[in-house]
Formats: C-alpha cells, sequence, structure tokens
C-alpha cells in the first residue's frame, strides 16, 4: 500500500503498533494457563441460611440470577429439590434396591425441603409456586426434580432473577448429607437449577442412586448462621464472621463453581497449612491426629501432582472433612473446593485407607468440579477417569499402589482392581448412561475398575508419556467446558495412534474385551540326514480372544535358560512362531509384563512344554497355575 505523506505514514504506523500492541495482549490474555480462566456465570446464589441445631432444620432465603445460555427461549425451568429423596420409603431412591451400598437402612427421621417463595423479579415479580409441578416427571411418589412453568419466555441471553426462600429438614446422615447428634453435614440442600444445554434442552432427572449431580457453573455467595458454638466449613473462601447473641454468621465466597456445601460441628479439630499456593483446612473428630497429620502429609505431595498432570487448581482454598465415626456416611463424597475423608483410625497401621479416599475425592476435584461432565449419562468421564487418576497418584506418590501392607506385604490396587472388573460376569460397555447399569455391584466394576483398567492399559502399550499428555490436554481444555466422551476421543486422538482409539471405542461403547493366551506349545525332533547335531523344532501358537486387539510381547524361554522376546501386533486372532536348534522352548508366557490389564484370565498367559516332563520341566498343573496366579497376584503381594 502506498502512503500519500509521511505525517500519514507515521499516523499508520502508530496506529499499526497499537494494533500490534492490542492483538499481542488479546493473545497473551487468551494463552494464559487455563487454571487463571474462570467461566461465565450461568447460575449464581446469593443465599443466607440459619440452622436451627435442635430440630436439624436449615431456613433459608436468597437469589438465584440465571442465564439463558442456549439458543433456544425457554418458557420453563427444572428445580431439584434434592432433600425430598431423604421425605420417606416411596421416594426413588429409598424404593430402589440399588441404593443399600450407602445407608442400607431407613433413617430415624425422614427429610425434605419445603419451597415457601418462588418469585421471577424480571417476570413482573411474577409468583412461580402455583406454577411448581407436584412431583418428579413420570413418577408421581418422587419430589426431587420439579418442572415450573414460566409466564413468558425467557430469551436468548436474557437473566432472570428468581427470591426464594425454603425450608430444609435433614434426614439422619446419608448419601452425603444429614445429621447426626450435633454433626450437621449440608449437601444439595437449596433449590437447585437443572442445567440447560446449548440446544435449548433441559438436563434433569430426580435423584437416582445411581447418578450424581450436574449443574451450571456460577458465583456462590452464602451467608450461614449457626449456633456460636459451632466449627464451620463450607465450599469457597470464607470472607466475614461476627458473634453475637449466641449465633456465629461467617460469610463464603466461590466463584466458578457449580455447587455448594458445608458441615457444622461443635468437636471439630482444625489444622491450616498453605499447600501449593492453597489455603487448605482440615476439619477432623478428636483423637484422629494420627489421620489428621497421614492426610495433610499426603495433601503436601498430592495437590502438586494433580497440578502438574491435569492443570492448576484454580481456587484459593480447599476444605478436607473428616466426619465422625457416628456419621461415616457423609465420608468419601465431594464438592467444589470441599471433600470429605476420613476413616478408624488404627487403619493406618495396615492399610492405605486414609490415603486411598483423600486422593480419589482428591481427584474429583479436577474430574467432577473443574470438568462437571453430566456423570448422569457418562459417570465413566468422572469416576472412571478419577479412579485412574488415583492409581497414578499412589503410584507416583509411594512407589507403590498397594492398598494393604501386612507384615510386610502389600495387596496392589491393581489386583484389586482386576478382582472388581472379573466380579461382573458380563462386559458392559463403559459409557453407559447410570440408570442403564443393573446393579450398583456393576457400576463399581465397570464404571470404576474396568475404565481404570482401560486407561492404565493404553498407557502402558502405547507409551505413558504419550498417554499423560492427552489426559492432560483433556483435562486443560475441557474445564469449565462439561466435556463429552467425543471431547476425551479427539484429545487422545492427538496422541494415540488409529488402533488404540479403536480399543478405547469398542470398550467404552460395546463392552469389547480381551483375553490372550498360550495355546499350545510342543517341540519334535527334526528328522535330519547326515551325523549331524540333533536339532529341535519347537511350536508356539499365542490367541488372542474377544475384540480387542493390543500389541503385546511374548517371552520364550530355551532349555537353556537362554530368552528371546518377540513382538506381536495382536491383530489376528492367533500367532505362530517356530523356533529351530538345539535348545527347545521349554516355557512361553504372553505379555510378561502385564502391560495389559484388561486381560480377562492371566493364569493361561503360561505354558511349559509337555514333552519335557521328566526333564527338569514339570508341566502346567495346578501347582504351576498357582504359581502363576501368586505371580499375577503382585505383583501384588510384593515384599
Amino acid at each position: 500500500m502506498t502512503l500519500p505523506c509521511p505525517a500519514l505514514a507515521r499516523r499508520w504506523a502508530r496506529a499499526c503498533t497499537l494494533l500490534a500492541g492490542a492483538l499481542l495482549a488479546a493473545f497473551q490474555a487468551r494463552a494464559q494457563p487455563a487454571s487463571l480462566e474462570r467461566p461465565a456465570p450461568i447460575a449464581s446464589y446469593s443465599l443466607q441460611a440459619r440452622l436451627d441445631a435442635e430440630r436439624h432444620e436449615i431456613h433459608g432465603r436468597g437469589e438465584i440470577a440465571w442465564l439463558n445460555a442456549s439458543a433456544q427461549p425457554v418458557s420453563e425451568l427444572y428445580l431439584h429439590l434434592y432433600l425430598n429423596a431423604f421425605e420417606g420409603p416411596r421416594t426413588l431412591l429409598h424404593r430402589s434396591p440399588l441404593r443399600k451400598p450407602r445407608g442400607g437402612k431407613a433413617p430415624q427421621r425422614w427429610g425434605s425441603i419445603r419451597l415457601e417463595r418462588l418469585v421471577a423479579r424480571e417476570l413482573g415479580e411474577q409468583d412461580l409456586l402455583p406454577a411448581l409441578a407436584p412431583h418428579s416427571p413420570d413418577d408421581p411418589e418422587d419430589r426431587t426434580d420439579l418442572r415450573v412453568a414460566l409466564p413468558a419466555a425467557i430469551e436468548p441471553g436474557q437473566r432472570l432473577t428468581l427470591m426464594v426462600e425454603w425450608v430444609s429438614v435433614l434426614p439422619e446422615v446419608q448419601v452425603r448429607t444429614g445429621f447426626s447428634r450435633d454433626f450437621h453435614f449440608a449437601g444439595q440442600w437449596f433449590p437447585k437449577l437443572a442445567r440447560l444445554e446449548p440446544d435449548g434442552s433441559w438436563a434433569h432427572f430426580p435423584f437416582d442412586p445411581l447418578a450424581e449431580f450436574y449443574a451450571d457453573f456460577g458465583s456462590y455467595d452464602v451467608t450461614l448462621d449457626v449456633p456460636e458454638q459451632m466449627i464451620v466449613g463450607a465450599t469457597g473462601q470464607r470472607l466475614s464472621e461476627s458473634r453475637g447473641e449466641g449465633r456465629l454468621e461467617v460469610r463464603y465466597r466461590a466463584d466458578g463453581v457449580h455447587d455448594f456445601a458445608w458441615t457444622a460441628w461443635p468437636h471439630f479439630r482444625e489444622r491450616q497449612e498453605q499447600i501449593a499456593g492453597i489455603d487448605v483446612r482440615l476439619l477432623h473428630p478428636p483423637g484422629h491426629d494420627q489421620n489428621a497429620r497421614r492426610t495433610l502429609e499426603l495433601l503436601r505431595r498430592a495437590l502438586p501432582h494433580f497440578n502438574e498432570r491435569y492443570g492448576e487448581y484454580p481456587y484459593p482454598t480447599l476444605t478436607v472433612v473428616h466426619p465422625p465415626a457416628h456419621a461415616g456416611e457423609a465420608g468419601g463424597m465431594e464438592y467444589p473446593t470441599l471433600i470429605t475423608t476420613g476413616g478408624d483410625w488404627h487403619l493406618g497401621y495396615w492399610t492405605r485407607a486414609i490415603e486411598y479416599v483423600t486422593v480419589h475425592e482428591l481427584g474429583h476435584q479436577w474430574f467432577y468440579g473443574l470438568l462437571a461432565s453430566d456423570e448422569r449419562r457418562w459417570p465413566f468421564l468422572d469416576e472412571g477417569l478419577n479412579s485412574y487418576a488415583e492409581s497414578v497418584a499412589l503410584q507416583q506418590l509411594f512407589g507403590t499402589d498397594s492398598a494393604v501392607d501386612v507384615l510386610g506385604y502389600s495387596l496392589s490396587s491393581e489386583a484389586l482392581r482386576r478382582l472388581g472388573m472379573l466380579a461382573q460376569p458380563r462386559r458392559l460397555p463403559i459409557a453407559l448412561p447410570a440408570a442403564a447399569f443393573p446393579s450398583i455391584n456393576a457400576v463399581g466394576s465397570t464404571v470404576y475398575q474396568r475404565t481404570a483398567l482401560l486407561f492404565q492399559t493404553l498407557a502402558r502399550v502405547y507409551g505413558e508419556a504419550e498417554f499423560a499428555h492427552a489426559l492432560h490436554s483433556y483435562a486443560l481444555r475441557q474445564r469449565f467446558r462439561h466435556p463429552t466422551p467425543d471431547d476425551l476421543l479427539a484429545a487422545l486422538a492427538e496422541s494415540l495412534p488409529a488402533s488404540a482409539l479403536d480399543n478405547v471405542r469398542g470398550a467404552l461403547f460395546e463392552g469389547h474385551g480381551v483375553d490372550y493366551r498360550v495355546s499350545s506349545l510342543d517341540s519334535a525332533t527334526v528328522l535330519r540326514d547326515g551325523s549331524g547335531p540333533r536339532e529341535l523344532e519347537s511350536r508356539v501358537i499365542v490367541s488372542r480372544d474377544g475384540e480387542l486387539s493390543f500389541p503385546v510381547e511374548v517371552l520364550l524361554t530355551l532349555q537353556t535358560g537362554e530368552q528371546l522376546r518377540r513382538s506381536w501386533d495382536g491383530t489376528d486372532t492367533f500367532w505362530v512362531f517356530t523356533h529351530r536348534g538345539p535348545s527347545p522352548v521349554v516355557s512361553a508366557v504372553v505379555d510378561p509384563e502385564r502391560r495389559v490389564l484388561l486381560d480377562e484370565d492371566l493364569l493361561n498367559n503360561a505354558r511349559r512344554n509337555p514333552a519335557l516332563d521328566g526333564q527338569g520341566s514339570a508341566p502346567l498343573g495346578l501347582f504351576a497355575r498357582v504359581t502363576e496366579l501368586w505371580q499375577w497376584l503382585g505383583g501384588a503381594l510384593r515384599p
């Protein structure tokens, strides 16, 4: 471009410089680590709640500010009133036989949430209570998922403010919420909006025993009014506290989260420490000093580990709660910036139970808190990925992922996961929705154990660094975005070969499995003319049953003790290897390093040469199979 004069040229250069600077600043802002980002607030809550500790009730009021971020106008809302799951034996949660593993007995005291005010400010302060549906859709005995008809549509990009008042009656503690004596844990304690998907459909569902929670990101500004003697822990950062007339009032703020939980108990012991730039607050019962020390020791190493593997933890605080023994049902749960863990004090002498639970719930700050996938549709994206992350963390933090340490022997979680996977006799697709699983045991076997073993197999077969890079990219790129299985597959495709993606799809969506075995091993003398040395021909057949196909190694041991390693791509259903020489093959082992943890029968991975009986080699009889089992168990049982 030709410029007509020097003055214009200078102005043009100045403008270009300013534009370049602005573009560079914008690029640098966008290039900041994902941990510095915050999601656009879609559903934000400003709430005030008063705890009646004698009646175990929460009296609440406040505002819910909601943005229609979809592409469609909305003429209805869905409110989750999840405490109504505890209002009697006929709710969906309590009439289901699947709820037994967490709180099998009916509570001595039921709970509920009673909405007393629901007003839409932008709709002329319209009272919406008359438009509130009486029960969950298609379930007249459940009131945990209620439709609210709106008098006018909320267009894309418009906001709606709901003014609410309610009373929450806490049940006897079970399934993550409630009270026990003077201990209170408030989870799913307030009226909560369902999430509106980008296409304008509502992701709403009742409180199901196999499904967990799914919601939009937003800001939470919550003021809690409790008896003065209470010690309070909650989601977010404590902004202020005041005392008067026998009451304690504390205010918390959390930005970029999708839930809020809190606890109050007068007997908590408190420890605080800054770890990796995060203010960590630990609340634990009296007499649990050893568990508290072990928890903090773990967090000092685990927080940096998760930061490195899955992106920086973006919040200023983390609260860790050990509930008292009489409130064990509140333990082992995750909420944004707050996790519950704990356990019996004596378990630390021979197990890593405290570390296991704490690492698992800490991992949920990423594979739940930051990613916020729809766990009702794809529970493996939360629990399965997090179970894998738990195994990696324990292995790296302790040099072993062993769960039990007795008399110098440790039992690996890898072995326990395999036992859990094989406890489910029928292969199920991993990526089923929660409600499609036939039992809680099927969820544990498939969603937790098989998913973790699938990803451990991918890492061991195709490269630990490659798989770690793929999962790091997924976790960083998809935080605050509610990812789907397609997003995970896209990240894996950037680092793993197409054959690996075929295996992932088969396991996730088809329920495919695999079993490698040494089908046969024999030797015979090769007939030769002349008087040359004797030559033996050994023939080994290795087979693959099932639809998944991973490349494996085959370890062959000759009678002289020499070992040969051969690679097989695993694409065919069998592989034949022939060896000629003066020394026969006496044993063959497929996948000797146990990289394919999805292999459904490790006892058939080895075979001895039956033609060599009486020559110092034993057939693969009962004793040898027991030996193979012992070798697999660490191995499991590692000195």
